[in-house]
């Protein structure tokens, strides 16, 4: 009887080989460098957008902390879950917010981010880390 070394006895999920670890690893480093050209053709070819690491952070939380605005985009329209929430409690929004990052901020919004999802209010986190600047764009979205 032949043993797929990938797939535990135990019937739990399958172990990644060294380089498939690598692989997957090198995606969410294409999501913080801003690396679209790279990180596009992997989702094309079956990445899943909203991959999370270890943290829960998915390739959207990191572009957008990591104030990548065109990889955002990118992300979005790839059909990125703009309301997925990390192990902390965070999302993109509030990534974007937190870094004071007002495009990417507005491009969450516009792709339907919540102002709620997560631990805390989009609005309550710009206001705790001195992000004043961004209540009033938070607000314009809100009142749509």
């Amino acid at each position: 009887m032949s043993e797929n070394p990938q797939q535990p006895q135990d019937g739990g999920a399958p172990q990644l080989t060294e380089e498939e670890m690598a692989y997957v690893l090198s995606l969410f480093d294409m999501a913080r460098e801003g690396d679209t050209e790279n990180l596009l053709p992997a989702l094309r070819a079956g990445v899943p957008v909203n991959l999370t690491n270890g943290k829960g952070d998915t390739l959207l939380i990191l572009a957008a902390y990591h104030q990548h605005e065109d990889t955002v985009a990118a992300l979005l329209e790839a059909g990125a879950d703009a309301d997925r929430v990390n192990d902390n409690g965070q999302t993109a929004l509030m990534s974007a917010v937190f870094r004071g990052h007002e495009g990417i901020v507005r491009r969450l919004l516009e792709a339907g981010a919540s102002q709620t999802a997560g631990a805390h209010s989009a609005a309550d986190f710009a206001k705790v880390f001195e992000r004043e600047d961004l209540v009033p764009v938070l607000e314009e979205y809100a009142a749509r």
